[in-house]
């Protein structure tokens, strides 16, 4: 195989892992923040599938916050949030992997940048992972 065809097929793969990596991310956190999928506002006034704060919500799009509590909507700026958080761990020379993306999700991406994560946080992200790691193994069951 010519080095240009491996090259284009590992970018396949790797393109194809990040992207089952970010769904399977985003269902452990959905399944943690609102497993019930509640339309009532937690209790600093989250809303929807990944209970996204108002200032969240308005960073990734210019939909009302209200439509939060629609999955599709609710889902595309989780999409754009994971892809947020990604980029901006990557570009502090830290591993954009499920663990540190929930941990931003939950403390916010400053504070994993500044190392300064609450205990409860990381609890959170690993829980995350544990989900993460049980919708892996039923994948590979699956197949």
């Amino acid at each position: 195989m010519k080095a240009s065809r491996l090259f284009l097929v590992l970018s396949l793969l790797v393109s194809v892992a990040s992207a089952s990596d970010r769904w399977e991310t985003l269902q452990a956190i959905h399944w943690i923040e609102n497993p019930t999928e509640s339309v009532a506002p937690g209790r600093f006034g989250e809303l929807g599938a990944y209970q996204f704060r108002r200032s969240t919500w308005q960073m990734h799009t210019k939909q009302p916050f209200h439509l939060a509590t629609n999955r599709a909507e609710s889902d595309k700026v989780a999409v754009a949030h994971y892809e947020w958080i990604k980029r901006g761990l990557e570009r502090n020379g830290i591993e954009a992997s499920p663990f540190n993306i929930a941990l931003a999700w939950n403390a916010g991406l400053s504070a994993v940048v500044e190392r300064r994560v609450p205990s409860v946080s990381r609890g959170y992200a690993s829980r995350v992972v544990n989900l993460v790691n049980d919708l892996k193994a039923r994948q590979m069951v699956a197949r």
